[in-house]
């Protein structure tokens, strides 16, 4: 099984956290759906993937000891042509081994660029004495500044998922505030519940953060995500 197989790598190399690109394949496998990524291990590769993704491309550092990707440099958006994705890898690059000269670097992943949308965000983490804890909140920046977030004991019902949507005081938004495009509350509950499944049966998931989702009339889309491993 891919999960199986992307622990127990990770495990062999004695890490934790896993890169975007693996906790991805782990999500996809847990039914959740998630931007198509590849692994480009150089300029030539990237600008390959690139072209069979079909542009605007995002390429990001893949590295399993840079988890902050944006402050290293390690993010490029938005690219439209052969050229920009060349250059962006090589800046990439550059960048990373300039903040971070111990890390090792897998590659750049290229991704196709979702269109915008709604940003919000799943998490879970380990609470001493209850297990694992669900989190559903407003996503992207918003998620820092505005703390509007729910939470709810693994597992979940489906009444719990519909609850912790409802409660933020955000809601609003994901009814398609001011003419905005609505977000599809029916997939977002039902990720929700994909999510609080896959946490039950996998103990060795310590951490989990998807963000952003974005969250569209007629689905929702994981664009990054970060699992930690229990030691």
């Amino acid at each position: 099984m891919v999960i199986d197989e992307i622990i127990s790598a990770a495990r062999k190399e004695g890490r934790t956290s896993l890169t975007e690109l693996e906790s991805k394949q782990i999500l996809k496998e847990a039914g959740v759906n998630t931007t198509e990524i590849m692994l480009s291990r150089t300029k030539e590769e990237a600008v390959s993937r690139s072209q069979e993704l079909g542009f605007p491309v995002v390429l990001k550092i893949v590295s399993p000891d840079i988890l902050h990707k944006t402050d290293v440099g390690g993010v490029k958006l938005s690219l439209n042509n052969e050229e920009d994705v060349g250059n962006a890898y090589d800046e990439i690059i550059a960048a990373a081994k300039k903040h971070e000269p111990a890390a090792k670097i897998d590659g750049v992943s290229v991704q196709h660029m979702a269109r915008p949308a709604i940003e919000v965000i799943i998490g879970m983490s380990k609470d001493p004495q209850f297990g694992p804890v669900l989190m559903f909140g407003l996503g992207g920046i918003l998620v820092e500044v505005l703390k509007d977030v729910s939470f709810r004991i693994v597992p979940l019902t489906k009444r719990d998922a519909r609850e912790m949507i409802g409660e933020l005081k955000g809601y609003p938004i994901l009814e398609g505030y001011r003419g905005q495009e609505p977000a599809n509350i029916a997939v977002l509950e039902e990720m929700l519940l994909k999510v609080s499944e896959f946490v039950e049966g996998r103990p060795e998931i310590k951490e989990l953060d998807i963000n952003p989702i974005f969250a569209y009339r007629d689905g929702a889309l994981a664009i990054d995500a970060r699992v930690i491993l229990e030691p």
